[in-house]
Parts: structure tokens; C-alpha cells; sequence
């Protein structure tokens, strides 16, 4: 935690892990030390690891360290970028990087920004917003073309990147363009995540929020198990879409 202004230190490790060195990390911040903390293995979608191994508060930890940094990259484009921006920014950083191999979203050439949202799906007849990032953002993208097809109901999906600072612009006036209806989907405990940052976010609004989270400590099992039994899942997210509309 000594480094300042000489190196650019990136501690890598299981994201559960971190929960260790949380008092470091926290008088870290105090020391005003730049340290950037990569931390894989997060939630249920890990699978048969188990829930030691499965970092499901780790949103949590870092939002709650007032000059951290949360990035939260959804494919290999959006992490190299997260990479990129964390080296760049001074401060406590934590990168949340996912275990499943995941499709790519982004063309290499697009540009990310801190505090900025991207809206990855959308049209004039979005009924509600799906937010979602990591393994969720891709379960809300296979949602999204399963309401379109079965139920002819288009929903829009934005990838927060950061979840702090969280892109509270973006996703207002989104979310007053689909209904005043969200619907937030985490591989976390619902506790200090996404669900909570966006409801913070939309506090001030007459804007409804069901949040989709991880309720219960999980057990060990395939991934796609886990994440339909823990309803973080597309099936989750179809029937609080049709319950909303």
C-alpha cells in the first residue's frame, strides 16, 4: 500500500479474497495511495467453486470507500478499456472481472469513460429498462430477445460500466423513456450493489425499481443452475418484465 506517484500496483486475486484486506484497502484510501484491485471469481456464476469462493459483497466493500472507483467490465473490450481508465485514474480502483466466458458486445474501437453508462439495446417501444452487468447484462441481452419473440415486447438494456460513480443522467432518462419502469439484475447480494446504486440514483424520481439480486447464501452447482435458481437469470428476467408491462 506504500506505492504513491512512483508505480501503478494492480493486486489481482479472487474478489472474495479482498474482503481480507479490506482494513488495508480502507486505510489505504486514507493514505491517499493509488491501487488499483482486480478481483475475478464473482458470484454465483462461478459454479461448482462453491460460496466460499464466490464473491458476492464485494460491490459492496469498495463502494462503501468514499474515493473508490467501481468498474464493472461486461466483456474483453470494456475490461481492456477498464484497464486502460484505472491506470489512468488516481485512487482506489476495483475492477470486477467475470469467470464465464462471455461473447463479445463491443467493437475495439469503443470508447468508454468513467461514470458512463452504455446503452447496448434499444428502441422507440421499450416498455421497461433492464440493467445489468458481467454475466447479468448478458442473461438481460438473451431476456431481451426472448420477450421480443414469444411476447412481441421490447425492453432497452443499459451496461452501467461503472457502478461507481454510477451514470445517474443516463439511466433517468432512460428509464422515462421505457415506462418509469427498471428492473436490475446483480450477481451479488443485493445489499450495496447495482440495485442499490441505481435506486439511489433514481431516488428523486417517480420511477419504479425491482431489483434482482442473489437472496439467500448459494450453494455449489453448475453455473447455469445457479443463476436460474438464484433468479438472476433470463427466465427470472422474462417473468418480471410480463409482471411489469
Amino acid at each position: 500500500m506504500g506505492c504513491r506517484q512512483r508505480t501503478i500496483p494492480f493486486c489481482s486475486t479472487f474478489a472474495s479474497f479482498f474482503s481480507r484486506a479490506f482494513d488495508q484497502i480502507r486505510m489505504g484510501a486514507i493514505s491517499q495511495a493509488n491501487i488499483k484491485c482486480v478481483g475475478s471469481h464473482c458470484g454465483v456464476s462461478i459454479g461448482e467453486d462453491g460460496p466460499s469462493q464466490m464473491a458476492l459483497e464485494d460491490i459492496a466493500m469498495f463502494r462503501s470507500i468514499p474515493s473508490a472507483t467501481v468498474f464493472y467490465p461486461s466483456d474483453g473490450v470494456s475490461m481492456e478499456r477498464a484497464v486502460e481508465l484505472s491506470a489512468q485514474n488516481v485512487g482506489i480502483d476495483f475492477i470486477r472481472a467475470s469467470r464465464p466466458n462471455f461473447p463479445v458486445i463491443y467493437q475495439p474501437n469503443e470508447v468508454f469513460a468513467v461514470g458512463k453508462a452504455k446503452v447496448v439495446l434499444k428502441s422507440d417501444s421499450d416498455k421497461v429498462l433492464l440493467i445489468g452487468a458481467g454475466v447479468t447484462l448478458h442473461e438481460a441481452l438473451k431476456a431481451a430477445q426472448e420477450l421480443k419473440a414469444k411476447h412481441k415486447i421490447n425492453v432497452r438494456v443499459i451496461d452501467p460500466f461503472t457502478i461507481k460513480p454510477i451514470d445517474k443522467e443516463t439511466i433517468i432518462s432512460n428509464a422515462k423513456q421505457c415506462g418509469d419502469k427498471v428492473i436490475t439484475i446483480e450477481d451479488h447480494y443485493p445489499e450495496g450493489g447495482i440495485g442499490e446504486a441505481v435506486a439511489s440514483a433514481l431516488a428523486q424520481e417517480s420511477i419504479k425499481i425491482q431489483m434482482l439480486a442473489v437472496r439467500e447464501i448459494p450453494r455449489s452447482g453448475p453455473p447455469e443452475a445457479l443463476i436460474e435458481k438464484y433468479r438472476i437469470g433470463s427466465k427470472a428476467i422474462v417473468e418480471e418484465v410480463l409482471k411489469l408491462k
